[in-house]
């Protein structure tokens, strides 16, 4: 009889231990779990694939007319809306404008964007829901790269660090560090020396203000005027390289997808979709953002403005673009009609993963 009870309290020890060797692999496994997450606690939103995002292509006035383009990219409440700004150097400063012949009355780059956009980052930062960040995009499109035009920029980014999305400096350029989360993140493409200024003259420990992109492979030898070159080109010619500290995204026009672009696309094919996959694939597999440019389809009656060359020729053929992009977590997707684009983007499945 008097083992009996022995027995129990062997059983009854042994359970307890099992159930702390559980408990204790249970707060492992979900510690390790959250340090995965972002502040928020949730998926991170900034993850190549993770959201798609209307890119208000060519977001300023041209030659006096459409003053209203950055209001209608904000009036869209896509968060984060992309903005785009053309900018290019005149006179000392840096300036909102396509090309120089259209540059005489342009605003400048503070005036037209930050003056503008600056109250909603002010609000975002004194809500604090860091999990939003960002709640705006601005993509600078440099149309004159001259070193003082760079210089400048980097230093109203200085002005503005408060709002931005950064990244910490360090010496190994191939070490992507985690972003420390601004309601506003920056972006740039390739321009030359755009590299020096705001990557490799920034003090190691220091903090990136503005992320460029990677660039494809040149076009085949006696293709290099080929409208259907680029349609030819491999994914892995296309995005040749991972992402880097700096390099965050790849840029690409849809005469990578469609030969010709635009005005020369004929019925959305399965082929398309495949390649369209392909290439979306190839960029978040190496950890970078994706922007195709431009989807457009309007009639003549309907141009506010726009180029030939991104039209597809009607709205629905757009908006059958719109939606293999869309389908595709392309990450960037660039048009002039925001609102219409907007509408598309909130009635699919637009879940963070």
């Amino acid at each position: 009889m008097t083992r009996f009870p022995r027995r129990i309290a062997l059983v009854t020890s042994g359970l307890v231990r099992l159930v702390l060797i559980g408990l204790a692999g249970l707060l492992l496994a979900a510690s390790a779990f959250a340090g995965r997450q972002p502040s928020g606690g949730g998926p991170d939103p900034l993850a190549p694939g993770a959201r798609v995002r209307l890119h208000a292509h060519n977001c300023y006035p041209q030659r006096g007319l459409w003053t209203d383009r950055i209001d209608r990219a904000l009036g869209t409440g896509s968060r984060p809306v992309v903005i785009e700004q053309d900018v290019l150097w005149r006179n000392g400063q840096s300036v909102v404008a396509h090309e120089i012949e259209s540059a005489a009355n342009a605003p400048t780059l503070d005036e037209h964007f930050f003056a503008r956009v600056g109250p909603i980052l002010d609000r975002a930062l004194a809500d604090g829901h860091r999990h939003e960040w960002p709640v705006a995009i601005l993509h600078l499109d440099f149309k004159t790269n001259e070193p003082e035009h760079h210089n400048d920029v980097w230093r109203l980014l200085g002005k503005y660090e408060r709002w931005l999305t950064t990244a910490e400096r360090v010496a190994d350029p191939a070490r992507v560090t985690p972003f420390i989360p601004g309601p506003l993140l920056v972006l740039t493409e390739r321009g030359t020396g755009q590299d020096v200024v705001f990557h490799d003259r920034v003090p190691v420990g220091a903090k990136l203000r503005i992320f460029g992109t990677v660039a494809p492979l040149p076009p085949p030898a006696g293709r290099e005027k080929d409208p259907a070159a680029a349609r030819s080109m491999p994914a892995e010619a296309l995005i040749p390289t991972a992402a880097t500290n700096y390099r965050r995204w790849t840029n690409h026009s849809w005469a990578t997808i469609e030969a010709g672009g635009p005005p020369d696309a004929g019925e959305w094919t399965s082929d398309d979709r495949d390649r369209l996959h392909a290439v979306v694939k190839r960029a978040h597999d190496n950890g970078l953002w994706i922007r195709f440019y431009t989807l457009n389809g309007h009639g003549a009656d309907a141009n506010h403005g726009w180029s030939s060359s991104y039209n597809f020729g009607s709205l629905d053929a757009a908006r059958a673009r719109w939606r293999a992009a869309i389908e595709a977590r392309v990450d960037f997707v660039a048009t002039d009609q925001y609102e219409e684009f907007a509408s598309e983007l909130s009635a699919g499945t637009q879940v963070v993963r």
